[in-house]
């Protein structure tokens, strides 16, 4: 049984500055379950462009307000309870309008120290 808690994760290897806020990396590749979580933090005022080729992401709101839009324009609306799933690897902006929590899981898992390079103006992607 694997557990763990947010004070032990914060400040420690598996707290990573992603990019535009912070992940706590709770469960990794390293763990063995076939599957990655993290509590996502998400900057207010912050826009992502964003991809992930290597895997599949769904994240559930916990806290704040923000949207994400796919590359035909479609924008929807974040909040607490909603939940998207990146199903085709997709290419999409994510933006906070408030600090957003997020509950990320990915599959294949992640190995913990991925980071997102947002400055080149090319989706970010690992």
């Amino acid at each position: 049984m694997i557990v763990r808690t947010f004070e032990e994760i914060a400040g420690s290897d598996c707290d990573v500055a992603w990019g535009n806020g912070q992940s706590r990396r709770l469960l990794l590749a390293t763990d063995g379950m076939g599957f990655a979580v993290a509590d996502t933090l998400v900057l207010a005022g912050t826009e992502s462009f964003l991809e992930y080729k290597n895997h599949f992401e769904a994240c559930y709101c916990m806290s704040g307000e923000g949207e994400i839009e796919d590359m035909e324009g479609t924008r929807h609306v974040i909040r607490p309870g909603v939940m998207y799933a990146l199903d085709k690897h997709d290419r999409h902006y994510l933006r906070a309008k408030t600090d957003l929590r997020l509950v990320s899981v990915f599959n294949p898992p992640i190995q913990g120290h991925e980071r997102h390079d947002l400055k080149s103006g090319a989706s970010s992607a690992y």
